[in-house]
C-alpha cells in the first residue's frame, strides 16, 4: 500500500496516513475485507513512529472504515459510500466556505477564485 509522507505541508502524519487510507477505501483501490499491514508493519515502511500509524488506525475505526479482530488484524470494514462521500462533500462545503469569507475580506473576486482552482487542477493533473 502506497502512502506518502510530506513533513512540510503542516498537516500531522497520523492525518496524512488516516486520510490516505481513507481515500482508498472510499475508492474501492482497498477492498471490503482486506487485510491492513499491521501498526508496526506500516510504521516501519513509513518510518515513523508506531504511536503515528496506531493514531491513524484509532481514527479510521473511530469514523467506520476500519475494523480491528484481537489477533487477527486490521480489516476494511463494509461502509456506506454515499454517507462517507457526503461527509467529504461537507468537509469540502467548509473549506470552500472559508476560502470566499477570505476572499470578501480580501476584495478577491470569484472568478480569480476560479481561475486560482483552475491552475491548481491543472498542476495536479
Amino acid at each position: 500500500m502506497e502512502i506518502i509522507i510530506s513533513n512540510s505541508n503542516g498537516v500531522a502524519i497520523y492525518e496524512q496516513i488516516k486520510n490516505q487510507i481513507k481515500s482508498k477505501i472510499i475508492t474501492n483501490e482497498l477492498q471490503v475485507g482486506e487485510q491492513l499491514p499491521s501498526i508496526r508493519a506500516l510504521a516501519k515502511d513509513l518510518r515513523c513512529s508506531v504511536i503515528t500509524t496506531k493514531n491513524a488506525y484509532e481514527e479510521l475505526e473511530k469514523e467506520g472504515y476500519v475494523k480491528t479482530i484481537p489477533a487477527k488484524g486490521i480489516y476494511v470494514a463494509p461502509i456506506n459510500h454515499e454517507l462517507a462521500r457526503e461527509e467529504e462533500l461537507k468537509k469540502l462545503e467548509n473549506l470552500l466556505d472559508n476560502v470566499l469569507q477570505l476572499a470578501k475580506i480580501n476584495n478577491i473576486k470569484k472568478e480569480e477564485i476560479i481561475k486560482m482552482l483552475n491552475i491548481l487542477d491543472e498542476e495536479t493533473n
